[in-house]
């Protein structure tokens, strides 16, 4: 009798504990909603109480680290979960203002693991992957901003980009990416778009667009749309501010929103809503497009048709909290009443859940309007295979994540993207030191090769201690160690322009490679206001014109990034632009100014003052290195 009591016990052990049970683990598939899918989804909806509902639109930050289960950060997980209820998570990493704590995929597929476990409803996760996992996640696949593909000119490239970035994440536990950026980047003195988008013709952005969503989908990927209306011609960053979109509504038809249609048409999951102000479509000056049910729910619903999701711009951005901060969980409800059926990430997650608790209950919002929402999102995670199973793999990242042949693809694309503006003949190719014998690492402690002025390198960056410039620079050095590089920054370049003047007015060849990307909410004082900019409206400005009029004619400039900083300076005789300031495209950036590989991009944007959009230089392969071949390997 005990010996089959103990059975019985043993037995319900096995059951009830899922330390002792196998774990299922999820397998992507392509994007695709079927019968049980839709059944999980309406029978999940109806057991949900009002609280659980209004939990489910919200999605916040999961900050990818390594966690001591009973410490207070993972409280506060914990709490989000059990109070709130919440949807999902955007995976991220640690951040301080501009400088990014990068992770590696082990520890976010952890914490994404554990937070599905301990949530009673599957989570969805998704993430900022604009340029790949890579934007957060050491390990994986190098991928150049998205201006870069454009000016490689390839949609299969986009296409590939889409797969591969999908499979990475789903790797980790991602299966919501909000990309692609349907902006035509029309205007450019735009801060915070910029490279991010595929460039400025309407037609060739939707192209781009559509075939990343065609990767991403076919490999398990939801894909976004954004930033709907179109930040595209906008001169504030919307982190800081309200930036407003001023063209009327013929405008808007022919280049806003065409990349937009495009992606509806491909059956894009979501659509992301920015806080901006469009006149045109939205009158009242205190309603951004987040916030208007015009746009929302009338142009973007009814008139184009979209039935995915429709998804907010980070609540917490500036262009929308001075609108609401007296009160900022009215921020949600704004947003909600437009039509928007996601709230991501909210100033104050408590104020806001409250206030969407209160307005559902009160009856401004109808019951009936949260369970269309709801649906809607229960469904995206059915689609993405959530009903059957919730946890990755652990094991699977080693196989799936940083593939050779992945990692030589975002090299391939960062290659073929390079474009030659200007070219007076003086500069390229840049030679590398004659080598003698068999090439190998130098040994530890040995002598290095004299520092001269022959090949002198200025780095223009925002900030020293961080990392933009030092993967060209390694590169550079192994060609020709003996190059003289010279950092500067916002703080230096003042204090450092005798010392550079000096060096380049002596130099053979200058190499003055510019580091400015769109980066979110980066303040710094114009013309006496505090503004974003990816311009050189500073000491560095003053300092690469005066380097251009002592030293111009042998002088390239390398724009690893914005390809606009040109316009500032129309005196450039010289001008390679990378588009992107991944070190794929500083690995590209090297090889070109030594003549390794040639160079046949063509300008997504036009350049004011510089050049058109489509122009781009021809610049055959051709590198012959006294004494031996000479080889450099590139690392991603």
């Amino acid at each position: 009798m005990s010996h089959r009591i103990g059975l019985i016990c043993l037995s319900v052990v096995l059951l009830v504990s899922p330390g002792l049970a196998k774990e299922k683990y999820l397998k992507p598939g392509p994007v695709k909603l079927d019968h049980d899918g839709e059944k999980w989804a309406e029978k999940t909806l109806k057991k949900m109480s009002v609280e659980e509902k209004v939990g489910q639109l919200f999605m916040v930050w999961a900050r990818a680290k390594f966690l001591n289960l009973n410490g207070p950060e993972y409280a506060q997980y914990h709490q989000i979960l059990q109070k709130y209820h919440v949807g999902g998570f955007a995976l991220t990493v640690p951040a301080e203002g501009a400088f990014v704590y990068y992770n590696q995929p082990y520890e976010a597929a952890m914490l994404v693991n554990q937070l599905q476990r301990e949530s009673k409803l599957p989570l969805i996760f998704a993430a900022d992957f604009e340029r790949g996992v890579s934007m957060r996640l050491y390990g994986s696949t190098v991928f150049p901003h998205a201006m870069a593909f454009a000016a490689a000119g390839n949609t299969d490239y986009a296409k590939k980009f889409g797969e591969i970035t999908a499979q990475e994440a789903r790797a980790v536990g991602v299966e919501w990416n909000f990309f692609p950026d349907a902006d035509v980047n029309s205007n450019p003195a735009n801060p915070i778009i910029n490279t991010r988008s595929f460039g400025e013709d309407p037609q060739e952005v939707g192209k781009m667009v559509t075939a990343y969503i065609e990767g991403a989908k076919g490999n398990g990927m939801l894909a976004t749309a954004k930033h709907f209306p179109g930040h595209g011609d906008t001169a504030t960053d919307s982190h800081l501010g309200v930036a407003k979109v001023t063209g009327d509504r013929q405008r808007l038809n022919s280049v806003e929103l065409p990349p937009f249609e495009a992606a509806i048409k491909a059956g894009v999951d979501s659509i992301m809503v920015a806080h901006v102000t469009v006149p045109a479509l939205e009158p009242d000056p205190n309603r951004v497009a987040t916030t208007s049910p015009a746009i929302v729910t009338g142009l973007l619903k009814q008139q184009l048709g979209f039935k995915g999701l429709v998804v907010t711009d980070a609540l917490d951005m500036g262009g929308l909290t001075r609108l609401y901060q007296n009160d900022i969980g009215r921020a949600a409800v704004e947003s909600f009443k437009a039509g928007n059926d996601m709230l991501l990430i909210p100033a104050d997650l408590d104020a806001s859940y409250q206030a969407m608790l209160k307005a559902v209950k009160s009856g401004e919002i109808p019951e009936s309007r949260v369970d269309e929402s709801v649906l809607k999102i229960l469904k995206a995670k059915a689609s993405v295979g959530l009903n059957k199973a919730r946890l990755v793999d652990i094991d699977d990242l080693g196989k799936v994540i940083g593939k050779p042949e992945n990692l030589a693809f975002g090299q391939q694309v960062a290659d073929q993207a390079l474009t030659l503006v200007r070219d007076n003949g003086r500069v390229l190719p840049v030679q590398p030191l004659p080598i003698q014998g068999t090439i190998g690492p130098g040994l530890p402690y040995q002598p290095t090769v004299e520092v001269t002025n022959r090949l002198v390198v200025v780095v223009f960056c925002d900030d020293l201690r961080m990392d933009p410039g030092h993967e060209l620079v390694r590169q550079i050095r192994e060609r020709r160690p003996d190059a003289n590089v010279l950092y500067v920054d916002t703080r230096t370049a003042a204090a450092m322009t005798n010392q550079v003047l000096s060096a380049v007015q002596d130099a053979e060849k200058v190499v003055a490679a510019v580091y400015e990307i769109p980066t979110a909410g980066k303040a710094v004082q114009v013309a006496g206001q505090m503004q974003n900019t990816v311009g050189l409206s500073d000491a560095r400005g003053d300092l690469l014109g005066k380097i251009l009029q002592v030293a111009g004619p042998k002088t390239m400039v390398v724009a690893v990034g914005n390809p606009y900083v040109a316009a500032d300076f129309p005196q450039i005789e010289n001008y390679l632009c990378t588009f992107s300031n991944a070190s794929v495209s500083e690995d590209s950036a090297a090889k070109a100014l030594f003549g390794e590989i040639p160079v046949h991009g063509h300008l997504p944007v036009t350049i004011p003052q510089v050049a058109q959009r489509g122009a781009g230089l021809e610049k055959a392969e051709a590198v012959t290195v006294t004494g031996g071949s000479h080889v450099v390997p590139t690392h991603p």
